[in-house]
Order: C-alpha cells, then sequence, then structure tokens
C-alpha cells in the first residue's frame, strides 16, 4: 500500500502521459477531441479511474468508450513504459460530466444576467409620460 500522496502523485503523472499519448500517439479518430478531467489511483494500486470529458459531449460517451476499451491494452502497457511501477493499475475508464455542467451553469448565469440588465434599462414605449 502506497501512501494518498504518493497515489495521487502517480495519478497526476497518468494524467500527464495519458494526455500526451492522446495528442502524439494514440490515431483513433473515435478519441479526438476528448480530455482527461482526472485520475484517481487506489492506494494498493490496483485500480486507475481515468474520467473524461469530450468537447462533443456525453452523446459521444459510448464511441469514446469503445475506443477506449479497444485501445486500453497498449494505452496501459504505453503507460507502463513511461512510468516505472512495479505493478501497473488496471484501467477504468468514466464519463466526467464537470465541463459540461460548467458550461450549462456559464449559459444559465449569462441569461440571469441579460435579463437583469434588460430590467434595470427598460426601452421606451414612445408614449410621453
Amino acid at each position: 500500500m502506497v501512501s494518498k500522496l504518493r497515489a495521487e502523485r502517480i495519478g497526476g503523472r497518468i494524467k500527464e502521459e495519458l494526455s500526451e499519448m492522446l495528442i502524439n500517439d494514440i490515431s483513433d479518430p473515435r478519441l479526438s477531441g476528448i480530455f482527461i478531467t482526472d485520475v484517481k489511483v487506489d492506494r494498493e494500486l490496483t485500480f486507475a479511474d481515468i474520467y473524461i470529458s469530450a468537447v462533443e459531449g456525453i452523446q459521444l460517451w459510448r464511441e469514446i468508450k469503445s475506443g477506449l476499451e479497444h485501445a486500453q491494452g497498449f494505452i496501459r502497457h504505453m503507460l507502463a513504459e513511461r512510468i516505472e511501477l512495479r505493478v501497473f493499475p488496471r484501467l477504468r475508464f468514466h464519463w466526467d460530466p464537470t465541463p459540461e455542467r460548467a458550461a450549462s451553469l456559464d449559459k444559465l448565469f449569462a441569461s440571469l444576467q441579460d435579463e437583469e440588465a434588460q430590467n434595470q434599462n427598460p426601452q421606451k414605449t414612445g408614449i410621453d409620460e
């Protein structure tokens, strides 16, 4: 069992290396436009939970997950070559809805600001009061 800090460092390193691999080494079109939002490694180094998001959103998650599972052996092998560990954790992929939620909150706040601005500056109706 490793310390919590070491597990976090390993997760950060996996995130960094995998992000670089997605740009330079993995050419599967199903995996274009995705990004790694977080990697959590358990303290026994059994699993690395990799959280993914995409520009297109969750609509393509099945296709993205299929591509990731197809390339999982290659990805794990390449990561094990780049990160020296006695035993490399198995990879599990999860959808991270955080970026989509943030975008929808931004839209909501923008619409509320527009509505507030319109209420503070009502347009004149053209009738003299």
